[in-house]
This record gives C-alpha cells, sequence and structure tokens, in this order.
C-alpha cells in the first residue's frame, strides 16, 4: 500500500502509525484499567448466605478446593470453584479479572452478594479483586488459606536464582515485588467484607508462615485452636479440620476464632 512513496517518506508514516497505535493502546489502558480502592463502599448484610466462589493459588489446581466446595455444598451452600486463565502461571491482576467475570456471573443469576474462599496465591488475587472491582460492596466474607499476602520466600529465591524458571505470578508473589508493596500499602482489608485468614505453621509453600499475616482480618494458624493438627500448604483446602474452619466463617454469624470443637477425632 506504500509501495509508491519513496523510502524516506515510507519510513515517517510507518513511524508515525506506529506512535498512533501506542496512543490509542495507552489510552485503551487507561481506561479499562480497574482502580486500586478509593471508592465508596456500600456494605452488603452480614447475616446473609449468598454464593461461595473458591479461587485456586497458584498454577489453577482445583481437586484440593473441591473437597472443600463438595463440604460447603453438603452444608446447603451454593459453591463455585473458579477456573483461572491459562496454566494459573500468569498476571495475577489478570485472574482478578476471571474472578470478576465469576462474580458478575454470580449476581447475574440473582445473588445480590458473594463469599469468597482465596486459597494460597488465590487470596492475593481476590485481594487484587477486592481492591480493583470495588469488591467492597459486593463480598461478604472473604477467607484467605495460606495466602503469602506479604509475599513469599520461596518466590523471591526462585526470582533471583531462576528467573527464567519463574513466570509472571510467580515474580509478583517475592517478597519485594511491586505488587505486593503496592497491595498492602495503607489498608490491608479495606471496608466492605469481614475478612478471615487462616494458615499453618507447617507451611513450607507460603514462607515465613507468618506472610499470612493480615492486618484488620481474623487472623489465626490452625495450630493456634488445634495445637496438634499436622496440616501442610497442599492440605489447607481438604483438611477435615480446615474445612470445619472455614465452614465456621461463613455462617451468619460474624466471624471468630473456633473453640476445639472443629479438632474432631480423626481430623
Amino acid at each position: 500500500m506504500l509501495d509508491h512513496l519513496a523510502p524516506a517518506r515510507r519510513r515517517v508514516v510507518l513511524a508515525t502509525v506506529g506512535l498512533l497505535a501506542v496512543a490509542v493502546l495507552t489510552i485503551a489502558a487507561v481506561t479499562v484499567a480497574p482502580r486500586l480502592g478509593g471508592s465508596h463502599v456500600d456494605p452488603v448484610p452480614q447475616d446473609a448466605q449468598p454464593p461461595v466462589l473458591l479461587v485456586p493459588g497458584y498454577g489453577g489446581g482445583t481437586s484440593g478446593l473441591e473437597v472443600l466446595a463438595s463440604a460447603l455444598r453438603r452444608q446447603g451452600r451454593d459453591a463455585t470453584v473458579v477456573h483461572l486463565a491459562g496454566d494459573g502461571t500468569g498476571d495475577l491482576n489478570v485472574q482478578a479479572a476471571v474472578v470478576q467475570h465469576a462474580v458478575r456471573r454470580a449476581l447475574g443469576a440473582g445473588a445480590s452478594s458473594v463469599d469468597l474462599v482465596g486459597y494460597s496465591a488465590g487470596g492475593v488475587t481476590v485481594r487484587l479483586w477486592a481492591n480493583r472491582y470495588d469488591g467492597g460492596s459486593v463480598a461478604r466474607r472473604i477467607v484467605t488459606l495460606g495466602s503469602p499476602h506479604h509475599g513469599t520466600d520461596l518466590a523471591a529465591l526462585a526470582t533471583d536464582l531462576a528467573p527464567r524458571s519463574c513466570p509472571t505470578a510467580c515474580r509478583q508473589l517475592a517478597t519485594d515485588s511491586d505488587l505486593i508493596r503496592q497491595l498492602n500499602h495503607g489498608d490491608e482489608t479495606p471496608a466492605g467484607p469481614a475478612w478471615v485468614s487462616i494458615w499453618t505453621t507447617d507451611d513450607q509453600i507460603s514462607t515465613p508462615p507468618e506472610t499470612a499475616d493480615l492486618d484488620g482480618a481474623l487472623d489465626f494458624s490452625v495450630q493456634q485452636v488445634c495445637p496438634g493438627a499436622d496440616v501442610t500448604h497442599g492440605r489447607l483446602p481438604e483438611s477435615p479440620v480446615v474445612i470445619a474452619m472455614v465452614e465456621a466463617q461463613l455462617r451468619r454469624t460474624p466471624p471468630a476464632l473456633p473453640d476445639r470443637t472443629v479438632c474432631g477425632e480423626g481430623r
């Protein structure tokens, strides 16, 4: 199409087109990019029993969360495991958009609010969703399980030693990543939902385990309630002890530290 132009003229035209394309993409990104907090929040009623959305962690595996979802369904809850984009190792901001799609689907089906359970990196994804999509006016309860809210040493080590083997989400979960710093700047638990963080002292993935501490949340380890419980990071969503704890936090009553009845024999 530009073959009739002199080479110098052709280069000028192509450069101009390229600059216009960049400008259009930049404007589009600014227009559609969700904002990070700062909007008015209209909290939803805490005595409801809305649908529960369960968000997987790094890698997107759903088997453990399906165990938890089945237990919640036996309690009469509408529970859905969200399937992440790609192989679950991509940009957590993209995964937050996937959560937003699942929330919209639940609201479109008649729900007035949702409960969310985020396992491992899924808890970080849910926090991103709450901040970027005005989740404070939609979420009733947000429960995270073994989530590296302040990053994990494993991701930091992988970023330093094997960056080519550390995908985007891996780098974002490093303790000093821009995403972690921005997410924890200011209020870690924005207004609206009741926040709960459950974790295990046996965690060797979200390290140190105390990275799951979330300022402003009901925050406790499995062993704080059940001292003898042996629960690894991978077993968090399917451990009967943890399932009982999650069920307790999703009731109509306000979140509270469980008593030892959740520990039960054989759990």
